[in-house]
């Protein structure tokens, strides 16, 4: 992948030739394209999640980044125990990633670690994986490395986080980074047991606020308490996984219902009770959403399946035409059914591409089809979904590369002029995200 925010006059030198053909052509041109990356899980370097003992010391390692790469999701791997030779682990873990192969979970890390650390993973020797190993390490001495694969690599000038680790706090760690207000927690408040992490407590951080939450209306007032505080500190959307508890079905229940629950310990209370609870808040949640102007990220499909599709949020989308609501992941796998959302509710919908192309590249260049056959261009948006930095350039570079792909396709029939390609590949990529998030402008050097 060629380094991102070339020279102008540079770039266009690098992409115009037309000797180049033009799937390569437009590949190139993207990769000049300084993206906003819409959602990303990239914890403070102290923090980072893929951290393990090893016989060096606390660090990064090869087995830490497949172990929090999504590999895991498709295919088992030998574990890693604090403190052991790398050599022990190879020996076991090596032949782990045999079946797993084809699987785009294992394509877009193979293709970062080609690219950042010049190896063909699949061919390493076992000295060569302990060489690797140790240039991990090294790298993640300084959280210099991170900002460089960010930045320079991955040519990313903006990333949205989700902050899980601690979504009350309200903080950033990284220049690039902006903030996204995880509101997941908030919708099954009706007591504070539910919280077994003070980051998540949102009595908790009443209580520091000096904030007494006595009854439903409590905490109502609580919730646009909550928005003000993120949105003074820089948050431009909020985000929930809620689709991984619960179905996505959210029915407008009444408060003195949600009531019933409200300040009782979950064994005191009946499901049904808790559901319509958590029902209530969504809807306020999405009332707040529009109040405040903060878009509302909400992953759909591949979660809790039988709860996950895209579909069932329509009774929300349609009570709220002032809320913007982005559907995360394509809704995967009912790609078609987001497209079909997409265009019949355009003036408030978006639809994120983020974390599709790392589960499988076939299914994005569906996905990026379909919404571009029934929506304007400048609804579509994309995210690299990653928890460390070889993760988050592979992610990226599957992206551009399905979109390169996509869009030249649509070129060479005849659907679109060249020049229409890279204009769209550049919303995607970047000027969609300043549009729907117009404070982000201020923070880009060429909004």
């Amino acid at each position: 992948m060629r380094r991102a925010l070339l020279p102008g006059l540079a770039a266009m030198a690098v992409v115009s030739c037309t000797s180049v053909p033009l799937r390569d052509r437009l590949e190139a041109y993207l990769d000049t394209v300084p993206a906003v990356d819409t959602h990303d899980h990239l914890a403070p370097f102290d923090r980072l999640p893929a951290f393990v003992r090893t016989e060096r010391g606390r660090g990064m390692n090869l087995a830490a980044l497949w172990r929090t790469s999504y590999f895991t999701w498709v295919h088992p791997l030998e574990p890693w125990k604090p403190g052991q030779r790398f050599a022990d682990w190879w020996a076991l873990a090596k032949d782990d990633f045999d079946d797993a192969r084809a699987t785009t979970f294992y394509r877009y890390l193979h293709g970062a670690l080609r690219d950042l650390y010049g190896v063909e993973f699949d061919r390493l020797d076992d000295a060569s994986a302990e060489a690797l190993d140790r240039r991990i390490f090294e790298n993640y001495r300084d959280p210099a490395w991170v900002s460089h694969v960010v930045r320079e690599r991955a040519g990313i000038e903006l990333m949205l986080v989700d902050p899980w680790w601690d979504r009350l706090g309200f903080r950033t760690a990284w220049p690039f980074e902006v903030l996204v207000f995880n509101v997941t927690p908030l919708i099954r408040g009706f007591h504070a047991s539910e919280f077994k992490k003070p980051e998540d407590d949102p009595y908790a951080w009443a209580q520091r606020e000096g904030v007494d939450v006595r009854s439903l209306d409590d905490y109502v007032a609580l919730l646009d308490r909550l928005f003000r505080r993120a949105k003074e500190a820089g948050a431009v959307c909020l985000k929930t996984t809620v689709a991984y508890e619960r179905t996505l079905r959210f029915e407008d229940v009444p408060a003195e219902r949600a009531r019933k629950a409200f300040g009782r310990p979950r064994g005191e209370v009946a499901p049904e009770d808790a559901r319509d609870f958590e029902d209530y808040v969504m809807w306020r949640l999405v009332e707040l959403s529009a109040r405040h102007e903060l878009p509302f990220q909400i992953h759909t499909g591949d979660a809790r399946l039988e709860g996950s599709n895209p579909l069932l949020l329509l009774n929300l989308i349609r009570a709220h035409p002032g809320t913007r609501f982005v559907l995360f992941h394509g809704g995967y796998p009912w790609i078609t059914e987001t497209a079909a959302i997409l265009m019949r509710h355009s003036a408030n919908v978006w639809v994120d591409s983020v974390w599709l192309p790392t589960i499988s590249d076939t299914a994005a260049r569906r996905g990026f089809h379909e919404w571009l056959d029934v929506a304007p261009s400048n609804r579509i948006l994309w995210g690299a979904d990653g928890h460390h930095a070889e993760g988050i350039y592979g992610a990226t570079k599957l992206t551009r590369r399905c979109l390169a792909d996509v869009l030249a396709e649509r070129v060479e029939r005849g659907d679109l002029s060249e020049s229409d390609a890279r204009r769209i590949g550049r919303q995607i990529l970047r000027d969609n995200a300043l549009s729907l998030f117009p404070s982000l402008k201020a923070r880009v050097r060429n909004p």
